[in-house]
């Protein structure tokens, strides 16, 4: 049973999911999290020479790394993939203000050390990477690669019209549709692909986390997580080592190439950007596999440093 604080969406939601075998892995015992349940897909040797953590954003689940993790399990390597608090199978604290920056960026935190992942290949996308990119700064030892797709660090900067009108939506319409967003935002998706990211919110008691990202990203410089992104940015461009790759979705409205552009800047990639011209914000969806085995090949042929 989840902590009282808490609702689990019933496994009965996720039967049938398309495209995504693997089973559920979980941790209750997350250290500052004791008792409040984090899913993850877990594939691959526990002591593969490699691990790949990818991080989803909002308001999808691991299930969007559906197409990428068997091209990373090919390589022999370690996938996890979790599922932030309030989305997919895990826990979701129902009182909108338990979501904050902090609270999720130290449960990834809590969950690498307590699965102790090394040789860490961090993939991000949306707050998988408004959140994932501030921590290899403080566990530098753990990270040496970085596969990034639209997303940005939340500097304090200001916004675009595109995500204007997403966080307006939320403020608007906080109950919307959700297997209708995804097929507004992948023309082409299926109704049961669709149906499979509306999985863990069967009614708005699930819908916590998801209602309170858009007002939690970082547009102003008062903002929490402002400090810790600028200084993750001055890391990146001067201290990271490793070797990166960044595909970039030029139909994207919410994060569109231009601000891709500053952040390959900001980053320090110095391999030019993966452009997928019929792309938008949800790259993981319709150019998976593509952009995985594009990165594999790059850092195969063309290691950086």
């Amino acid at each position: 049973m989840p902590r009282p604080d808490a609702i689990r969406t019933p496994d009965a939601c996720f039967a049938d999911l398309p495209d995504f075998p693997w089973q559920p892995r979980y941790r209750d015992d997350l250290a500052g999290y004791e008792g409040l349940r984090m899913a993850r897909i877990d594939e691959g040797p526990e002591d593969a020479d490699r691990v790949f953590l990818c991080l989803h954003g909002q308001p999808a689940w691991s299930f969007l790394y559906r197409h990428m993790i068997p091209v990373f399990l090919d390589t022999g390597a370690r996938v996890v993939a979790p599922d932030l608090y309030g989305f997919g199978r895990s826990d979701k604290p129902v009182d909108d203000g338990t979501y904050t920056f902090g609270f999720h960026r130290q449960s990834l935190v809590a969950l690498i050390e307590a699965l102790d992942l090394r040789r860490i290949t961090l993939v991000v996308q949306d707050w998988g990477g408004i959140l994932g990119l501030t921590i290899p700064p403080d566990m530098a030892d753990r990270f040496d690669r970085l596969l990034v797709m639209d997303t940005v660090l939340g500097l304090g900067g200001g916004s675009t019209d595109g995500f204007d009108a997403w966080r307006r939506m939320h403020g608007e319409h906080p109950d919307y549709d959700m297997a209708a967003l995804f097929m507004e935002y992948v023309p082409g998706m299926s109704d049961k692909v669709a149906a499979a990211y509306a999985a863990p919110f069967p009614d708005a008691r699930y819908r916590a986390g998801a209602r309170r990202f858009p007002f939690l990203v970082m547009t102003d410089p008062d903002m929490e997580g402002v400090e810790i992104s600028r200084r993750a940015a001055r890391w990146w461009s001067s201290e990271f080592r490793g070797d990166s790759f960044m595909a970039v979705g030029e139909e994207d409205k919410l994060i569109p190439p231009w601000l891709m552009k500053r952040m390959h800047e900001i980053l320090g990639i110095t391999r030019p950007p993966l452009m997928l011209s019929e792309a938008g914000h949800f790259v993981q969806e319709t150019h998976g596999a593509d952009v995985a085995r594009a990165a594999l090949a790059a850092w195969a042929e063309d290691p950086e440093g």
